[in-house]
């Protein structure tokens, strides 16, 4: 009798209901599933390669990864009773590794970036010493740090194995995407093609990079309070429940376990996060 007292027909009904959605979806959805891994799995193993990380499991991490969001996600509907949560914990979880690898690929750019124009002037001093364009890149690949290293030793990798110099210098162009980068391939393949002065044009070509890159640098030291204000801003509200939760624990037991509550919530979590991001764009330095 108590037993049965303690049962709530409700919780039961809820729980039903939240198993058929999830069988309905798992029949109905599959084919927008697997397109939506694959749209995924080719953004990540883009960004992936482009940093020599290797993606021999990465589609079947990216369905694992799937199947944990969707196991959060179903706990916390009925274990907190709460969708608006659920659901905004998965799209934190979908977005986080996401958001993580682009910033790991924007990093490895800006890399190449900063290490290109000492290269090119390298390379220009090995030209002016009378050594050929290939010689010249091959000492690149030797001698640069990392990471731009790799990217001239796999130039240089697959000049020899046969492929045309134009073509590898094109992978490279557009798969690093980088605009200096683009510039020294563009400057390199006009010079095959005409005969001109490589070098100067290389060491012009290094000149500009360095300019950039100074006033680059300039933005950034001169933004960096800027920016630290950002995350502090963005850190702030939850420092704020915290102390409220000493201060007026009704009102913040209130904001965690009742449905307004969580979408205030929920609401006040997205517009901090997207405030977060649009100062980053604001503050990120366009030359």
């Amino acid at each position: 009798m108590l037993f049965a007292e303690a049962i709530n027909p409700l919780v039961i009904i809820s729980t039903a209901a939240i198993g058929l959605s999830i069988a309905v979806f798992a029949f109905f959805g599959r084919p927008y599933y697997w397109r939506g891994i694959d749209y995924v799995e080719r953004d990540f193993r883009d960004k992936l390669r482009r940093m020599y990380i290797p993606t021999g499991n990465l589609r079947r991490n990216l369905a694992l990864w799937s199947m944990i969001i969707l196991a959060q996600f179903v706990v916390l509907w009925i274990f907190v009773e709460s969708l608006i949560l659920a659901a905004l914990a998965a799209i934190l979880l979908v977005s986080g590794p996401w958001y993580y690898v682009r910033q790991m690929a924007e990093r490895y750019r800006q890399k190449i970036e900063e290490q290109l124009a000492d290269s090119m002037v390298s390379m220009s001093s090995a030209i002016k010493a009378g050594l050929s364009l290939p010689q010249a890149l091959n000492v690149l690949a030797d001698q640069s740090p990392k990471p731009i290293n790799r990217e001239f030793g796999r130039i240089v990798g697959e000049y020899e194995m046969g492929k045309p110099l134009d073509k590898t210098l094109d992978e490279s162009k557009s798969r690093l995407r980088s605009e200096n980068f683009a510039l020294f391939a563009a400057a390199v393949m006009a010079s095959r093609e005409s005969g001109g002065r490589l070098n100067e044009t290389i060491d012009r070509i290094a000149h500009s990079v360095r300019e950039l890159q100074r006033l680059e640098r300039k933005i950034v030291s001169e933004t960096a309070m800027a920016r630290r204000s950002a995350i502090y801003m963005a850190l702030a509200p939850f420092f704020i429940v915290v102390l409220y939760s000493f201060a007026d624990p009704e009102s913040i037991r209130t904001l965690f376990t009742t449905p307004p509550g969580h979408l205030l919530l929920a609401v006040a979590i997205v517009l901090n996060i997207g405030a977060y991001l649009w100062a980053r764009i604001i503050l990120k330095p366009d030359i």
